[in-house]
């Protein structure tokens, strides 16, 4: 303070600190106070490292995070012998940020979290060159576009040179892909992740006698009395925990299943911290201790904390099928191929909020909004009310909303919008929801083609003849009439022309081209998309869109290989 306050008011102004840290900056003090500061909050500051969107800014990553992703990885890759190269790592050196450099680790983890996304065929995994390491990383970024992560600003020089606040960010989005599933019934699939498991937490909690909790961060004390003991109650003191736990824990009512009987002893712990370990041990019993310590349990990490209780909802629901209850249950249908093949390309594209729930999450048109602004079509946002909405007409603003949308779509954007009405938005048609969100994403895909062509109009017979002149020139017998043409069930023309974008990139050794049975075709399918990924192309269709030729989708596959081909000539 005396060394500071230069002009001795007894204060330290702001040009005075400024001073002082000038003049600390070359010194040993001044990198162990920085290192002081941010071991204390957990956190990690870095300089500017993308050149596309942080260029002269400082980002800052958790390094609770960091530790959890670590155990998590090395635990769940623990067997994979393709990872013996980079595993086990260590979570208190930057081993996380190496690791990923190769796109090994990174494909590896989105399999884990929406299984088959990516083709184990197409990932290099031997004798690694700069040229393979960077097909790995578009594989990889490609793939995690298309189950919903926000990749933009992402690129593979980021990942292969281990920028940590990129490679978190893209871990959690990686991971958040696992809470999904279990969502069937109509009323679960209109909540966020984060609703349904702290609905199933509070679930359990409920039946244990206990209050519930608000957050996975919460420091608002309850009280709960449990065998004539009172005592607060929240996540932070591992109550809750250690409550939850005991709920979820197996009872021996499934003889596949043998009992696993939770020792509550550590509730009798006066420190926070030894409770928490003690709880965790039982976590560890039921195989599900992975993404806390015991301090993310007391500090209230609320991502980690929302991992955790997210593994512990995978591995144990511990839920029944409700009895003697009118419910139609196969009339309740889960998402279907196209409507998740839209949700993750909406939420790939950034939006905000993020769509859990196709019709729900698009019944006040915000997103869709932001979609026409993708597009290039203005919105006139003073017209657009926002949330929150109140309880009293709320629904009208978003009835409003949808209005001004399908009038931008008509108008505007010049859609086909024929017979859909705010109302059908609203209300969540799916049909003609869907309609929307189809022309919307052609003309996204289209206006790609389009700003490589140097703004020249492309359609479907544009795409049609460069694929076939591609095929041709390339010396390939494939051939397609247009995104109906029965030939493409094969993925013949679409493999024949990733291999004419890029010349000896597709093993035939590894394929079965005439006579195939249903399994073949699927099996060609997933090569041909995942190969399309490796190469750079951001594919969202899926395999079984090529062997049911589903002409949107299909339509959707060739312009990517289109705008990819087109880049490099």
């Amino acid at each position: 303070m005396c060394t500071g306050d230069l002009n001795k008011d007894g204060k330290i102004s702001f040009d005075e600190f400024t001073n002082m840290v000038h003049s600390l900056k070359s010194t040993e003090v001044a990198k162990t106070f920085r290192k002081a500061i941010n071991k204390k909050e957990g956190i990690c500051a870095i300089g500017g490292t993308s050149e596309q969107s942080s260029a002269g800014t400082q980002h800052s990553y958790s390094e609770e995070e960091k530790y959890a992703f670590v155990n998590w990885v090395n635990k769940a890759l623990e067997n994979d012998p393709d990872c013996k190269h980079v595993l086990p790592m260590d979570p208190n050196t930057d081993d996380l940020f190496r690791a990923v450099g190769d796109g090994l680790v990174l494909c590896k983890m989105i399999n884990l979290s929406v299984p088959d996304t990516i083709d184990e065929r197409t990932i290099n995994k031997k004798k690694l060159t700069p040229f393979t390491i960077q097909e790995n990383l578009n594989l990889a970024l490609n793939s995690a576009s298309a189950i919903g992560c926000h990749v933009v600003n992402i690129g593979a020089e980021d990942l292969k040179e281990g920028k940590p606040h990129l490679v978190l960010g893209l871990l959690w989005q990686a991971l958040i892909a696992l809470l999904r599933d279990g969502e069937s019934l109509e009323d679960l699939m209109k909540l966020s992740p984060e609703e349904l498991l702290l609905r199933w937490a509070n679930y359990h909690l409920e039946n244990a006698g206990c209050p519930k909790i608000n957050n996975f961060s919460s420091d608002i004390k309850h009280f709960c009395t449990t065998s004539n003991l009172s005592f607060s109650y929240s996540l932070k003191d591992s109550k809750a925990y250690y409550n939850l736990l005991n709920e979820v824990a197996p009872k021996g009512d499934n003889e596949e299943i043998p009992p696993i009987a939770i020792d509550m002893t550590g509730l009798r712990e006066k420190e926070d911290i030894k409770r928490a370990e003690c709880m965790l041990e039982q976590a560890d019993r039921l195989g599900c201790r992975q993404f806390v310590t015991a301090n993310d349990v007391v500090r209230g990490n609320p991502k980690l904390n929302l991992a955790f209780i997210a593994n512990l909802f995978n591995r144990y629901p511990a839920l029944q099928k409700p009895e003697n209850q009118d419910i139609d249950w196969s009339a309740l249908e889960g998402e279907t191929r196209e409507e998740r093949t839209f949700r993750n390309w909406i939420n790939s594209l950034g939006v905000n909020p993020r769509v859990n729930h196709l019709y729900g999450d698009l019944a006040d048109a915000i997103v869709i909004f932001q979609l026409y602004e993708k597009i290039k079509v203005p919105v006139d946002w003073s017209r657009v009310n926002k949330p929150p909405y109140p309880k009293l007409g709320g629904n009208m603003k978003k009835l409003e909303n949808c209005n001004y949308a399908v009038d931008l779509g008509k108008n505007e954007a010049k859609f086909s919008l024929v017979g859909i009405a705010g109302h059908d938005l609203n209300s969540g048609n799916r049909t003609l929801t869907l309609a929307l969100l189809w022309q919307l994403m052609r003309r996204y895909t289209l206006q790609i083609l389009e700003d490589i062509g140097d703004g020249r109009k492309v359609n479907d017979d544009t795409i049609v003849t460069w694929v076939n002149t591609t095929l041709s020139e390339a010396g390939k017998s494939s051939k397609i009439s247009g995104f109906k043409d029965g030939q493409i069930s094969s993925s013949m023309p679409v493999l024949d022309l990733i291999d004419a974008i890029q010349p000896g990139s597709i093993r035939y050794d590894l394929l079965k081209t005439e006579d195939l049975t249903e399994e073949e075709k699927l099996n060609n399918a997933k090569y041909a998309i995942s190969m399309a990924r490796k190469i750079g192309a951001r594919v969202y269709a899926l395999p079984e869109d090529l062997v049911e030729v589903k002409p949107k989708m299909v339509m959707t596959v060739f312009a990517c290989l289109m705008a990819r081909g087109m880049k490099r000539a």
